[in-house]
Order: structure tokens, then C-alpha cells, then sequence
């Protein structure tokens, strides 16, 4: 607002004993004080408002208003309560400071002129922003995004002092303001989406108001356009992917015109996730070609050229093929009328992502078909992570469940439920067959316990499990598949004789010696054998625990 209009309102009792040439200032701020010196709490454009307690003669009113001009301050106006007519030396010091100086009437509290400046400021505020919103939208629809959300959440901290984060379902940040301190806590993040899941379920319409502490946070829901554009569609297709706009405000006691700039932030940013969405399409098809190629039973060969393909896309600029994991997930609903294949696909696609990272496309290094009532995720591993030492790599599925539980349980409510499970990487395409089994098998051992959430890994089918006359055989059957599977198919393709080689090892103690005269190798040969055995399979065959999974699978086969 400029200086001009606090003229034009009788209700504030102003009356301008200087500046009348620079009344086209803008007004950004309000500020009362009687400290002789208030330069610290001072940004520039306030309208400063003084009772005048810091003046105890004509000497203190030079540095006085010095102070307020060289901060950059709007206007000064005095109380003449305290003295009655304002000093003509702090009219004078105005005068030389060219700083537009009013006289506030006794009766008027510097409250009123407060509420006032604050009310139009604001207002302004939020309509220049609206305005600046709305640009962008156009912009945005019209051709490649601009920014990102993060450039609307900039918006909001600089123009209305609005902190905000946008978060995925589980409270993953995907965008936030840069105002000072705004990383939010990960348990706060948890927690606001929970509430933002738990509100949408009992179908309660946002903002969701929800205090922490001593904090109160507004949760916008961001719907998609693209995916929820029919009323009707029931809330469990998306509810568990959907993204939300969390504001560290209380919504209750905004005007409207403020809600509807928030409604429209909203919808902005759903264009950003309707556009990221269209993006996977295409690693949703690369998905579903290999899972297709995997299920039956294509050659190797036929795999690896798919996967060839797949892995510039999912991680450009890699120089070397990755190693690879697989992910299924379940979701079902009581009554069975939501189908679960895509919810579980749009739900992978959020959650498998570094909980400690930021930003909306590092999800989509990861590619993620649906069959049936099951989703499965083809995650690729930079080569590097996935060492033949023996050492965890990859997705852990105890890490994975403790990100998503609590906030997903409020999400799937009393109706729903979720299974996880999870393989061990594997390092070429003969070795996935195995890996969707492991993964497969990994899941129905989380849907045998109880919640709402459960996950298990490929530690849980370990070979002391098989040990167990009532593991089910296709638990054991892809324990073996992930083993031998590999050298199978390479015995076949260049007849190496791994399988053999393995045994006579095996049956040897590991006795090079004796392994190579067993089988009239020459001992160089032999190593080289085994080297490529634990090549295949990525184990270790001088490891106690890995010679045991081969002896047993090779009992089983």
C-alpha cells in the first residue's frame, strides 16, 4: 500500500506534518517502538509508530530519525498523547531526511493503525501473488515447467511469510521454501502425513488443521487432475500416493481469498505431478516388457538386451549395466472393489526412493509394472554398491518398512492392508527369475503376520529356514532358482560344466587339489571355474555360510 492512502482513511486520525513530496512510498510492514535506537528489528518500508518515550530532549531526535532513514523506513508517525503537539525538532530532523513524519490524534490506538497496514498489506500481498500464480500456471500448462514447486513455495515465504513443503504420503519432502530454517523434522513429516492420510479417509475436506506441539500446520491435499478428475472415483485409488501441501499456519482464521490463492498453489503443483506421472510412462513399459520376458521364460540373452535398454533410462550416464532388485508389493482392500494392482504401482513408485533424498525425480530412477492384484519394482543398483563381500546393498526391507509404516497405516485405515517384500540384488539377467521369486516368497511371509504394513526380505528365506520340514516347496524352489539358475543357463550356453564343478568342490572340502584331480583339471582351470561360479551368483565359495546355500540347493534340485 503507498503512504498516500493512510491519509485517506479518517478512522486512522493521521495528520502529515512532513514529506508531502514522497507519499507515493510503499508501505510493507508495521513496526511500533520506543527504543532510542531500533535499527536491529528493522528491514525497510515499515511504517514506524513511536509514543515518543525515547525522547528526553531536541538532541535526541537527530539520531533518532537518522536511524530510521538510513534503514530504509517508510514513515514515522508519533502519538501525541504522550506530549501533546509534536517536538519541532523532530520535524526538522524529518525535513532533512526527507522522511514523510505524521501525527497520530491521542484518541486513535496505535493498534488500530496496526490491524489496519497489516490488513491492506497482506491483501495486496496475496493478490500479487495470485497474480504471479497464475502466470505461472499458465506458463507451466502451456509448455516445459518452470521451476518446479519449489518456485511457488518460494512465492509463498517471500510474499506472505508462509513456510511450506510439499511431502509424498509417507513424508518424503519432495519441494520446500527456502526461508531460514525450514527443513521439517522427519518425525513431524511422518506425522503430518499420517494426518493428511487419516483426515482424507474419513473424507473430510482440507485444509486439515493439526497441531504439533505448539505448532499448527494447515494440510492442502494436491490432487491430481489427471487421475482423480471423476468425483465418483473411490478415495482408495489414490490415497496412498497422493501428495500434500503442509503450511505452517492455522487455515481457520484465513479469508477466503487467501484459501483460494492455497486451492490454487494446490492445483499448480498437480500440474508439475500430472506432468512427472506422464513422464513414467515410459519406464512403467520397460517394466512391464521385462517382467513379461521373465514370467515366460525367455532367454537370458533376450533379458539382458531388455535390460540393456532400461538402464540408461533409469540411471543416465552409468557407465557400467547395474545390478538389479525387485520389489512386490500387495495392496488389498475389504470387499475387493478397489482394484490393487495399480495402487500398489503408483504407491511403489512414491516410497522407493532414499528417505534422506529431496525432490520429485529421483522416484523415478526405478521402474514399476502391475499384474493382477500385485505390483512389482525393477530397482536398478549402480554397480558399485553391490560388492561380493557379503554385505547389505540395495533395499533392506526393515528400512523400507520403518519409513512408511505408521503414516501408510493411517492411510489404509481399518480396511486396507500392505505387503512388502523384497530381494536380494542380483547381478545379471539369469539371476531374476530367482530375484522375482525371492521377492514373491518375501511377501507371503510379511502377509503372515499381522498390521496393516509388513515387509520381508530375502534374509528371511536364509538356508537355515529351509532346514525346516514345513517350509512350503516354492520357498525352497526359489531358494535353489536364485542360485543354480544362473549357472544352469550358462552351463547351456557354452557348456562350462559349472554344475558338476560345483558338486566335485563342494564334495572336496574345498580342496583345489583334490577337486582337480577329481575332475582332470588342471588347477588354473578350476579357479577359473569357480571364479566365474561366484561371478554368476555373487558368492563367495571361501565363505562357510555360502558353501552351506550351495550344498543345499544343490540337495534340493
Amino acid at each position: 500500500m503507498r503512504l498516500r492512502a493512510l491519509l485517506d482513511t479518517d478512522a486512522l486520525g493521521l495528520r502529515l506534518l512532513g514529506g508531502e513530496d514522497e507519499l507515493d512510498r510503499t508501505v510493507r510492514g508495521v513496526m511500533t517502538t520506543d527504543l532510542k535506537d531500533p535499527s536491529r528489528y528493522l528491514s525497510g518500508g515499515e511504517l514506524v509508530l513511536t509514543g515518543l518515550a525515547w525522547r528526553h530532549g531536541a538532541a535526541d531526535s537527530e539520531p533518532f530519525v537518522r536511524i530510521l532513514a538510513a534503514a530504509g523506513v517508510a514513515a514515522l508517525a508519533a502519538g501525541e498523547a504522550e506530549l501533546g503537539d509534536i517536538p519541532e525538532d523532530l520535524v526538522l530532523a524529518c525535513v532533512r531526511h526527507r522522511l514523510p513524519l505524521f501525527a497520530v490524534h491521542e484518541s486513535v490506538a496505535f493498534a488500530t493503525i496496526t490491524e489496519h497496514v497489516v490488513r491492506q498489506v497482506s491483501g495486496e500481498r496475496a493478490g500479487d501473488l495470485a497474480a504471479v500464480v497464475d502466470r505461472h500456471r499458465r506458463m507451466m500448462t502451456s509448455g516445459p515447467a518452470g521451476g518446479g514447486p519449489d518456485v511457488v513455495l518460494d512465492l509463498l515465504g517471500t510474499d506472505l511469510d508462509l513456510r511450506a513443503w510439499v511431502l509424498s504420503p509417507t513424508g518424503r519432502p519432495i519441494a520446500g521454501s527456502k526461508l531460514a530454517g525450514s527443513a521439517l523434522p522427519a518425525d513431524v513429516s511422518a506425522k503430518l502425513a499420517a494426518e493428511h492420510l487419516a483426515a482424507a479417509r474419513t473424507g473430510r475436506r482440507g485444509p486439515h488443521r493439526v497441531l504439533l506441539g505448539t505448532t499448527t500446520y494447515s494440510l492442502f491435499p494436491i490432487r491430481s487432475s489427471g487421475r482423480s478428475a471423476a468425483a465418483s472415483r473411490d478415495v482408495r485409488e489414490t490415497v496412498l500416493s497422493d501428495w500434500l501441501l503442509a503450511v505452517e499456519a492455522d487455515a481457520g482464521d484465513w479469508p477466503a481469498e487467501r484459501l483460494d490463492l492455497l486451492q490454487g498453489v494446490t492445483q499448480l503443483i498437480a500440474v508439475e505431478r500430472d506432468r512427472r506421472d506422464a513422464a513414467r510412462t515410459v519406464r512403467r513399459r520397460l517394466a512391464q516388457e521385462v517382467l513379461e520376458l521373465v514370467q515366460t521364460g525367455a532367454a537370458p540373452a533376450e533379458i539382458a538386451a531388455r535390460l540393456r535398454v532400461a538402464a540408461p533410462v533409469l540411471l543416465p550416464g552409468l557407465g557400467a549395466a547395474p545390478h538389479w532388485q525387485v520389489v512386490v508389493a500387495r495392496v488389498e482392500w475389504d470387499g475387493g472393489e478397489v482394484e490393487g494392482g495399480p495402487v500398489a504401482q503408483s504407491l511403489l513408485e512414491e516410497i522407493l526412493v532414499d528417505p534422506l533424498t529431496s525432490g520429485p525425480e529421483h522416484s523415478d530412477r526405478i521402474a514399476v509394472a502391475h499384474t493382477g492384484e500385485e505390483a512389482i519394482a525393477l530397482v536398478p543398483l549402480p554397480a558399485v554398491s553391490a560388492e561380493h563381500d557379503g554385505s547389505e546393498s540395495g533395499i533392506l526391507a526393515d528400512s523400507l518398512l520403518e519409513a512408511v509404516r505408521d503414516p501408510l497405516s493411517a492411510g489404509l485405515n481399518d480396511d486396507g492392508r500392505l505387503t512388502l517384500g523384497v530381494s536380494a540384488a542380483v547381478h545379471s539377467a539369469e539371476g531374476l527369475r530367482g530375484a522375482l521369486e525371492e521377492a514373491r516368497h518375501a511377501r507371503r511371509v510379511a502377509a503372515a503376520r499381522p498390521g496393516r504394513v509388513c515387509a520381508a526380505g530375502h534374509q528371511e528365506l536364509a538356508s537355515h529356514v529351509l532346514l525346516l520340514p514345513f517350509v512350503p516347496d516354492d520357498v525352497r524352489r526359489a531358494f535353489t532358482a536364485r542360485l543354480l539358475d544362473p549357472l544352469r543357463d550358462y552351463d547351456r550356453r557354452h557348456r562350462a560344466e559349472l554344475i558338476p564343478t560345483l558338486e566335485a568342490f563342494l564334495d572336496c572340502d574345498g580342496s583345489w587339489t583334490r577337486c582337480a584331480t577329481r575332475l582332470h583339471l588342471h588347477v588354473n582351470t578350476l579357479r577359473y571355474r569357480v571364479g566365474r561360479i561366484e561371478q554368476l551368483t555373487g558368492r563367495d565359495l571361501s565363505r562357510l555360510e555360502d558353501k552351506l546355500d550351495f550344498f543345499l540347493a544343490l540337495r534340493m534340485s
